[in-house]
């Protein structure tokens, strides 16, 4: 989990140590200390899972992009919802290292047959990038993509088949 809080603002007058409980300074009222912007009086913390959601989408919309996650992640994923009250799970595929100020990411990927899988990992790459750092405010130091498959044309698809069964 990410912490982006200001860790060299001033504490206020009369404020305890860190741990402890905080004490407002009630005198002085006409000779009040700058504080600061309200935006930045308080901490944010941003989950792990936060960033793999917003990546897992971000990399979903681009074209060429088949599915997200290994073979057998994919397997569980599909019978995860196939369970009722199950949901997609659109982090699925994405593993995200989440520190105080930047994180990195790594996606496993299936591509469809006939597209350049060079162009498609950097589309994936720059669409994830913009999105985390639009929605977070967080650095991305890297994005690591590992195509695990390709999805042929005359292969039935997963869903379809998974159907057909029931």
């Amino acid at each position: 989990m990410t912490d982006t809080a200001q860790h060299d603002r001033d504490e206020p007058e009369g404020s305890s140590a860190p741990g402890e409980g905080r004490t407002l300074d009630k005198g002085n009222a006409g000779g009040r200390k700058a504080l600061g912007a309200p935006a930045t009086r308080g901490r944010t913390t941003i989950a792990d899972g936060v960033v793999e959601k917003i990546a897992g989408l971000a990399a979903r919309d681009v074209v060429g992009v088949h599915a997200m996650g290994t073979g057998l992640s994919r397997t569980f994923g599909a019978v995860r919802d196939r369970v009722p009250g199950g949901s997609r799970s659109v982090s699925r595929g994405v593993k995200a290292e989440v520190g105080e100020v930047q994180t990195a990411l790594d996606l496993d990927i299936v591509v469809e047959y006939g597209v350049s899988i060079v162009e498609v990992a950097r589309a994936v790459r720059e669409n994830v990038i913009t999105a985390v750092e639009r929605m977070t405010g967080l650095e991305v130091v890297e994005v690591n993509i590992a195509v695990g498959d390709v999805k042929l044309p005359d292969d039935d698809d997963d869903d379809e088949r998974e159907q057909r069964v029931q």
